[in-house]
């Protein structure tokens, strides 16, 4: 689909990336905007104990991904596994990314039943190639459709709380934290990207 428009319905049940917010999993009783309190949310992440360390970073304004030292290998990856996903190591660490990326694919989305990504329609799905060579799917923001390219530069943003909020500009030092205690609480962020 690249470079398409697509509407987009909601489904329940995610996509096989745990830490992507917006997979189609709730989070009962954390509303958005426009969204009656006690409704159920499908943007906010599930934090577990061995993705905490991503939203801690990301709430600061740090990217992570994982990265394999097993000798032969050095593998980057996303998203975040507990193996290395090429040559199945379990010698794998988490490494702060640069936060630059090209455009790998995208697709506007003009319709979205699962709140509150009505509240945000259109937005541009996509797909991103860091510059540590894993994809990773996320949101353009920033940059109309029309001007979109394929292998555009881009830089990752933060969407702090969920609620549209930006902060953070990929470098290094934590730009962007909002307070709170990373994921699951108040202060959680979510990469999204920007022209570079």
């Amino acid at each position: 689909m690249r470079g398409e428009s697509a509407d987009v319905v909601g489904r329940r049940g995610g996509g096989g990336d745990p830490v992507t917010a917006g997979t189609g999993k709730s989070a009962e009783g954390r509303t958005g905007a426009g969204a009656p309190a006690g409704a159920p949310r499908f943007d906010v992440p599930e934090v577990d104990t061995f993705t905490r360390p991503y939203w801690d970073a990301a709430a600061e304004g740090r990217l992570l991904l994982r990265r394999c030292r097993a000798a032969g290998c050095g593998v980057a990856h996303h998203y975040p596994r507990e193996f290395c996903p090429s040559c199945w190591s379990e010698d794998v660490v988490w490494e702060q990314a640069t936060g630059r990326a090209t455009l790998y694919t995208w697709s506007v989305v003009h319709r979205n039943d699962l709140p509150p990504f009505g509240d945000r329609v259109p937005y541009v799905a996509a797909v991103v190639e860091l510059a540590e060579g894993p994809r990773m799917m996320t949101e353009i923001i920033d940059c109309p459709a029309d001007a979109l390219r394929i292998g555009m530069p881009l830089v990752v943003r933060f969407r702090q709380d969920g609620d549209g909020r930006q902060g953070g500009d990929g470098r290094q030092g934590g730009h962007g934290r909002q307070g709170g205690a990373g994921a699951g609480g108040a202060g959680y962020a979510v990469p999204v990207f920007a022209p570079a």
